[in-house]
């Protein structure tokens, strides 16, 4: 079995000042972070394969890129509700947060309950992830019918008020990804920016405007299916 020991000495064998030095740009500003790239940290992960009892401890560690791989080599069947609430309440930047969703929490059975448990979550962790979330299943579950994406536009209209920064940003994102599912959700997904651009508050004003205007553009109605 991998120790744990051995992977957190890869990692730090792969850190790179100057990579962490420039994800500061883009805000990512981990407590404890080596600069590895996305490539190299996936790469790694991969390799190991799936190990429940390793992600664990790669989490604990704190290490940004540890945690990252945890999201990878974590087993979805194994992650429980107070699992994927004690994680989300470990994010400090938004690419750990969307890796998390993105790697992860769309792949356990929780993943609706999550949405809907945290998209009126005083932390902004757990809000942000309630939408990041949406926005990785509205692209990923193909499967599932409109119906069930109709309703999140009310938590989209209702969450646009919230001014934080990683909320918005979720919110927004998730609005755009709805409205990109199919062609009668972007008509419901315009409907609701177009209402938000409306608006006297910055915070929905500025989410309304910036997914009208992605949705309205011929080239993403182009991809839309009908």
């Amino acid at each position: 079995m991998t120790q744990l020991s051995e992977v957190l000495a890869k990692l730090e064998s792969m850190a790179n000042e100057k990579n962490r030095q420039g994800q500061k740009r883009f805000g990512i500003t981990p407590t404890q972070g080596l600069g590895v790239t996305m490539p190299q940290v996936r790469a790694l992960a991969q390799a190991l394969g799936t190990n429940h009892p390793l992600a664990q401890e790669l989490w604990a560690s704190g290490i940004h890129e540890a945690r990252i791989m945890a999201t990878i080599v974590a087993d979805p069947a194994q992650v429980t509700f107070e699992d994927a609430k004690k994680w989300a309440l470990d994010f400090e930047t938004w690419d750990l947060c969307d890796q998390c969703c993105l790697n992860l929490f769309c792949h356990t059975s929780l993943k609706w309950d999550l949405v809907e448990a945290w998209a009126n979550a005083p932390e902004e962790w757990l809000k942000r992830a309630a939408f990041a979330l949406m926005a990785v299943l509205a692209v990923h579950e193909k499967n599932e019918p409109d119906a069930r994406f109709v309703g999140y536009l009310s938590l989209v209209e209702t969450a646009a008020e919230d001014p934080r920064n990683f909320v918005k940003k979720a919110v927004n994102w998730a609005l755009r990804q709805l409205g990109k599912r199919s062609w009668a959700l972007r008509q419901a997904a315009l409907d609701l920016a177009l209402t938000l651009s409306q608006r006297a508050e910055p915070a929905p004003r500025w989410i309304g405007k910036d997914a009208y205007k992605e949705l309205s553009d011929p080239k993403t109605q182009a991809r839309i299916q009908r």
